[in-house]
């Protein structure tokens, strides 16, 4: 500030209120706001140590806020020492106020030459792009997948949950490191309340938690498999799944679904791992029957390979009830199950965890030591008091409600606009498989809808290379407004048919 009004350095006239802006667009309240482009300021030199602030009066008729949300803003400014306040006379800036690190000349650091394409002989294969911009939440019609409404969350609840989680009475034990444990009471709710749904019994030390299942696919990857071995994944499948096969080079095989999920027969004899999603297939939404999955079990038992079982969305089961989980029916040991809270919860928290016999989870707490020791403690506890508390069951009741009208909606739409379905789900979920015209490539289709402000996610992604396919697409309802959902499907029905035209 002193280098644009050095008549206000050393003296004891205040900042102009103009210098301080609030951001057009911010999800913080009035008071953080004014705190950020306060602190932003002072720490970029803008206002220098011993310079007087606005009065609280002007600079809250500058923003348009009252008096007492600045007064508050400058109040927790003095405390966190940006600012000092002196009788009788007014806010300043700390001589002890935080400042801008200075960094090295990124072109001098850069004198060294290194080749780090030759440094780095195993680069992490590239996240193949799903069409599913930063910006997503931007786009009127956000027909895609993994995203949360938080309308539907219950914020005051999780808010005293991690409340709670940091009060005193557990800040002792949450500020420890915990090594290879996990949250006692987190596991045990798992244990007691969420695995028995699925018909599965475990003991705490056939349980481990991650940060999602990512983490987890990729931990069970580093253990389990290495060059040479074979693992099977349904094609189409998760894509992140095959990036993290990818890394781990080994011999991929995909196998295609049908209507019945995985065919058993179609499994080489000589494989090691099966990863699968045999209750709601990734992406198609297909149900593995019974019958198919004791022969999955069997098959493992015969060829001595292992089943990683992916059981996301079961909590989503609101046209039917769940089936039970294949591990429910596993009593070899063969199948290692994996839970998420992403989507009944929400993505951000990135929490799941595993479920297998104690020496794979032993391995796997040690894998998990190496890189990060355990989740962070108070996101453990907080979940554990979401789920303890009943909040959890009354989120999934209320999803499941609203999630029941959005598909209703959605799938009337696609009778009423003559398009085609390409999977049906038994249970329910949070999107549709479908498939275009032939001719349609819906790689070009979904950047086309963006620009009416429309997403939708390509199927190529969730395809093996060997085979790519441009006619599939998902739509999901899990973050569009019911009263959307119509004006967009007839954005998306308009653009097939223009698409169709041009083929």
């Amino acid at each position: 500030m002193s280098a644009d009004f050095p008549e206000l350095a050393g003296s004891d006239v205040a900042i102009p209120p103009e210098v301080f802006l609030l951001p057009a667009r911010s999800d913080a309240t009035l008071q953080q706001q004014i705190q950020q482009v306060v602190a932003e300021a002072i720490v970029s030199g803008r206002c220098a140590p011993g310079e007087k602030m606005p009065s609280t009066r002007r600079l809250a008729e500058h923003l348009g806020v009252s008096r007492i949300t600045v007064t508050l803003s400058y109040t927790e400014l003095v405390a966190n020492e940006y600012l000092v306040s002196r009788d009788r006379s007014g806010y300043y800036v700390a001589d002890t106020a935080p400042t801008r690190p200075i960094f090295a000349d990124p072109a001098r650091r850069d004198q060294g030459g290194v080749d780090w394409q030759r440094k780095l002989p195993r680069p992490t294969p590239l996240r193949e792009d799903i069409l599913r911009p930063p910006n997503w939440n931007d786009y009127k019609y956000p027909f895609i997948y993994g995203q949360s409404d938080p309308d539907l969350f219950d914020h005051g609840n999780w808010r005293n949950c991690a409340m709670r989680a940091v009060g005193r009475r557990d800040f002792d034990t949450l500020a420890q490191d915990h090594y290879q444990n996990d949250d006692p009471m987190l596991v045990e709710f798992i244990l007691r309340q969420i695995l028995p749904r699925r018909g599965i019994s475990a003991n705490p030390d056939e349980i481990l938690i991650t940060l999602g299942a990512q983490n987890a696919l990729w931990m069970i990857a580093q253990v389990l498999l290495t060059e040479g071995q074979r693992a099977i994944l349904e094609n189409p499948c998760y894509p992140g799944l095959r990036k993290i096969l990818d890394h781990m080079r080994c011999i991929e095989t995909p196998v295609d679904v049908d209507a019945g999920g995985l065919p058993p027969d179609m499994i080489p004899p000589d494989t090691d791992v099966v990863f699968t999603t045999p209750s709601h297939h990734a992406p198609t939404n297909v149900t593995m029957p019974l019958p198919r999955r004791l022969e999955m079990l069997e098959r493992a038992l015969q060829d001595d390979f292992l089943i990683v079982e992916d059981d996301y969305e079961f909590e989503m089961s609101f046209l039917n009830p769940p089936s039970p989980a294949l591990k429910s029916l596993d009593h070899a040991g063969s199948v290692i199950y994996l839970g998420s809270f992403s989507k009944s919860i929400f993505p951000g928290l990135r929490l799941g965890y595993v479920v297998g016999a104690p020496p794979l989870i032993q391995e796997m707490r040690r894998l998990r030591d190496v890189v990060m020791r355990h989740p962070p403690s108070h996101i453990q506890r907080t979940t554990a008091y979401f789920l303890s508390l009943g909040h959890y069951d009354s989120q999934l009741s209320r999803m499941a409600r609203v999630y029941g009208k959005r598909r209703a909606i959605m799938e009337e739409c696609i009778n009423e606009f003559g398009l085609t379905p390409a999977g049906k789900a038994m249970h329910g979920g949070s999107s549709l498989w479908m498939k275009a015209p032939p001719g349609v490539d819906t790689t070009q289709l979904a950047l086309e809808l963006r620009k009416s402000s429309v997403l939708i996610e390509p199927g190529n992604a969730f395809f093996a290379r060997r085979n790519p396919d441009k006619s599939h697409y998902r739509i999901a309802y899990s973050s569009i407004n019911a009263n959307l959902i119509r004006d967009g499907m007839g954005l998306l029905a308009e653009a097939i048919r223009d698409a169709e035209r041009k083929a």
